[in-house]
């Protein structure tokens, strides 16, 4: 189905007069890059976090990649990553020369399982570079213990996350440094645009060189460098964007809150999964329908309500095909991954934007009751353990292409 034809999307960008004013005060200034917007952006989202330094990038792919030149990581070292992500968390890791080594993830939050971590770890890894699923912070004490008793560096790759807490404590926090995306489909967006938290001077000062062709002062450059740069517009619009965040999230809540109270204990569903003692960013609302995932897709694309599947596992991207698990290319197997595939076969997303009006909330609920009913009952099961179904061939063949039609960027970094 053409995204136009879509009544009820699953992001929805909250663009409106603030940021105007806040653009044409910049262009007005004259002063569209490396100027005080993007400063204060920065600090301002380091206060928000808790955090010493914000240092702000053109895009989170761009930050992913400064931040771990700025840890010191590079060729001959391993990082480890979840394969349930957007593709840039791995490619990052690939583009300065390191290797990415898949681990499996927490069959409730989707986030990194230390247990699985810690069955990873060699003499060559040097960070563990953990995702908060849909804005959901996992088990970081585990990460964090498991970091500590191998000596290696706890990085947060956030792009989602934005104002979670876990513990009572902000999210970019608990790494040594962190990485946010402001994608237009995240809670705050400037379009394109990234930054990193660190409590580290020194990694900060590195961030600010490698994102301004390593220059200290004007055509004078002390390291390799690249332009990383986010324009003063955006930044300006990033600051408004970062005043609605709390609003933002808390209408998230309220209609995640609405979501579970009509789906939970609907057979062949299960709602999204919490952390004890996080709040998340509810930046989509993640599903698990084992042997109907694609017919309910299916379903609800066709009643105009957007449903995706976020996201297929990295490992599994033709771009890592005969990549095995870490190392050289085809050196090693390819890695058990067993609860990520499992939920890579029953997942779907849906919207849960903080612009969706009281009925389209409840619209959103009945039409995926009424879907999941209609897809129990064409497969013939009743309530299906998680992961026990698998949809078949033909099923699979009749599903609309939902990733292929994915917007550009739509979770990106």
């Amino acid at each position: 189905m053409p995204d136009s034809d879509l009544r009820i999307r699953l992001a929805s960008p909250d663009l409106g007069e603030e940021e105007v004013d806040a653009v044409r005060r910049v262009m007005r200034s004259g002063v569209l890059t490396n100027g005080p917007e993007n400063e204060a952006f920065g600090r301002e989202f380091a206060d928000r976090h808790k955090a010493a330094f914000g240092v702000t990038f053109c895009t989170g792919t761009a930050a992913l990649a400064a931040m771990l030149l700025a840890e010191g990581i590079g060729p001959g070292d391993e990082v480890i990553v979840p394969s349930m992500t957007f593709i840039a968390t791995a490619t990052s890791v690939c583009h300065v020369g390191a290797t990415p080594v898949f681990a499996d993830i927490d069959p409730q939050t989707f986030n990194l399982d230390p247990m699985s971590v810690a069955a990873r770890i060699t003499p060559r890894t040097r960070a563990v570079l953990t995702v908060h699923y849909a804005g959901q912070p996992g088990d970081l004490d585990g990460l964090a213990q498991v970091c500590a008793e191998q000596g290696v560096v706890l990085l947060e790759d956030a792009a989602q996350a934005a104002g979670a807490e876990y513990r009572g404590r902000p999210v970019g926090t608990f790494g040594h440094s962190a990485m946010f995306s402001f994608t237009p489909t995240k809670n705050i967006t400037t379009g394109e645009g990234g930054l990193v938290l660190t409590d580290d001077p020194g990694v900060a000062a590195r961030l600010r060189l490698l994102r301004n062709h390593g220059q200290t002062r004007l055509y004078r450059h002390e390291i390799l460098g690249h332009n990383w740069r986010l324009t003063e517009i955006q930044a300006a619009i990033g600051r408004v964007q970062l005043r609605r965040l709390d609003g933002i999230l808390e209408r998230k809540l309220a209609i995640a809150e609405t979501l579970n109270g009509r789906l939970a204990g609907l057979g062949g569903l299960t709602t999204p999964q919490q952390t004890p003692d996080a709040r998340g960013t509810w930046l989509i609302y993640t599903c698990l329908l084992p042997g109907i995932r694609d017919r309910v897709l299916a379903d609800l694309l066709g009643q105009g309500i957007e449903a995706r599947i976020y996201f297929p596992p990295v490992h599994q991207q033709p771009v890592f095909a005969g990549f095995g698990d870490g190392t050289v290319l085809g050196t090693r197997s390819a890695p058990e991954l067993p609860v990520t595939d499992r939920v890579a076969q029953d997942m779907l997303s849906f919207p849960v934007h903080h612009r969706l009006s009281e009925s389209e909330v409840t619209e959103i609920a009945e039409a995926v009751i009424a879907a999941v009913g209609r897809a129990t009952a064409a497969a013939g099961l009743a309530t299906v353990p998680f992961g026990a179904v698998r949809v078949s061939r033909a099923t699979a063949a009749t599903a609309p292409p939902a990733t292929a039609a994915m917007p550009e960027g739509a979770a990106g970094r």
